[in-house]
């Protein structure tokens, strides 16, 4: 049976591990491809550089499977703090898991649409170019509606670490607040679109509680308190 501090290390390396997919997609294609206000400019970069998208349409497919293995991980580590409470974490990442895959599809319809073959020959370039842009528009709201199930699971996780004894209370408390950061950051968009600038501020703190409970449990793991001694 394994022992509290390799299950945590596991849970942290997995964690770790699927962390490298997420940021490649989530801001390193973004910045490599999308030229704000410019259709043109964007569309050139995807097509001069197609294997780097597609690249990140299978990052993106990659993140969304691997974190299923984060998770179930880390019901192993904390189910016994409180199982239902444990099943809830990871029902509510789970739901972002269908949103996720779905949303892949329209980085595929990029490509198609800028590719420009079949049926979409009847479109000149700029038409093609323009209905590109609209899926990756529709790519990032889609990243913001899975955005708000990235939060929420962060509920419960938080919960639980508080409440689990061999984890200190305070990475509970930020995983909390990163809840919180997600969440909001993701409904201020959908209500306002023109925030997003305060939309990303909202999203300061939302990697930083996550970061720090990977990196507790990778160098610390997890540590049951000594009871205290029988007067």
């Amino acid at each position: 049976m394994k022992s509290l501090t390799s299950k945590a290390r596991l849970a942290g390396f997995l964690y770790l591990l699927t962390g490298i997919p997420s940021v490649f997609y989530l801001i390193y294609i973004p910045s490599a491809f999308i030229v704000p206000g410019d259709v043109t400019a964007t569309a050139d970069r995807i097509m001069a550089s197609e294997a780097l998208f597609r690249l990140g349409v299978v990052s993106e497919l990659l993140s969304a499977t691997s974190f299923i293995f984060v998770v179930l991980a880390l019901y192993d580590l904390l189910r016994d703090v409180n199982r239902r409470q444990a099943v809830l974490m990871v029902t509510l990442f789970a739901i972002s898991v269908p949103i996720s895959f779905v949303n892949v599809l329209n980085q595929i319809a990029v490509l198609k649409f800028l590719g420009g073959t079949g049926l979409l020959s009847v479109f000149d370039k700029a038409q093609q170019d323009a209905l590109a842009m609209v899926f990756v528009g529709l790519h990032g709201y889609g990243v913001i509606v899975a955005q708000i199930f990235w939060g929420l699971w962060l509920a419960p996780f938080g919960m639980l670490v508080f409440r689990s004894g061999f984890i200190p209370p305070v990475l509970g408390i930020l995983l909390m607040i990163s809840c919180v950061s997600y969440v909001s950051a993701s409904v201020t968009v959908l209500l306002f679109p023109s925030a997003h600038m305060v939309s990303e501020y909202m999203m300061g703190p939302a990697g930083f509680g996550e970061l720090a409970m990977i990196l507790w449990l990778l160098i610390k793991g997890a540590r049951v308190q000594p009871s205290a001694a029988p007067a």
